[in-house]
């Protein structure tokens, strides 16, 4: 029993340690490497398979000087204002949900705009600690590699924005029939308030709640300062 047991840590340890390295080098590929395809979009392709609707996966990248700057003041106003001044978590948000999530019946989440990005670029969508722990490793390690503006740059490029779209300038086209560089004000609120679900709300054709969160987006973008192009 004693070999076994040595040979399964042995095989662990050799198991952590190749998951370590490989994830660590393909964070720093992906610091000047633009990342070709993510989890969720696999698995929206296999989904696709059992679904006659499918409309495939429509997505282009933009560099972040191609991407009007609204969009990024969006993001951080609906998603994470706080952003340029955590290290990718936001204690005090972390802190307020807990409280808060003690009386109320829908969770109320606390993830940052760098906590996304790791989980929508390197993970699947889900609620399990294994992946909550994972999301958090990804994010100390875009932290430290990518810095903030190749954080924003990928979030916006990698996220769904609806069915089979992903990424600022594939949502912009569908949605207002421009590039991510004309996104006016209220078109990147629009957008930026969809984020939470983007299969159930059209920014296009937005709800009356869609419409107070964007109102509300839209009041907060001018005081938010994203990196410098």
């Amino acid at each position: 029993m004693g070999k076994l047991l040595k040979t399964a840590l042995k095989w662990l340890f050799r198991i952590v340690i190749g998951f370590i390295v490989f994830s660590v080098v393909l964070t720093a590929a992906y610091t000047y490497i633009d990342p070709p395809f993510t989890p969720l979009m696999f698995i929206r392709v296999v989904e696709g398979w059992f679904d006659a609707k499918s409309t495939g996966i429509t997505k282009e990248w933009r560099d972040y000087e191609e991407i009007s700057p609204n969009i990024f003041k969006a993001v951080m106003s609906g998603e994470d204002a706080r952003f340029m001044s955590h290290e990718g978590f936001d204690w005090k948000a972390i802190e307020r949900a807990q409280k808060l999530n003690k009386t109320r019946k829908r969770p109320l989440g606390a993830s940052t705009i760098s906590m996304q990005t790791s989980k929508n670029t390197f993970l699947w969508h889900g609620r399990n600690y294994v992946r909550k722990g994972l999301e958090a490793y990804y994010t100390v390690l875009i932290e430290a590699l990518w810095g903030k503006k190749r954080i924003l740059e990928v979030y916006v490029n990698v996220i769904e924005w609806g069915d089979g779209i992903y990424g600022v300038e594939a949502a912009a086209q569908t949605y207002f029939h421009k590039s991510a560089a004309q996104l006016s004000q209220r078109e990147a609120a629009l957008l930026a308030a969809v984020i939470p679900n983007p299969r159930r709300w059209n920014p296009a054709k937005p709800t009356s709640y869609i419409l107070k969160r964007a109102s509300f987006i839209q009041g907060r973008m001018n005081s938010l300062r994203p990196p410098k192009e």
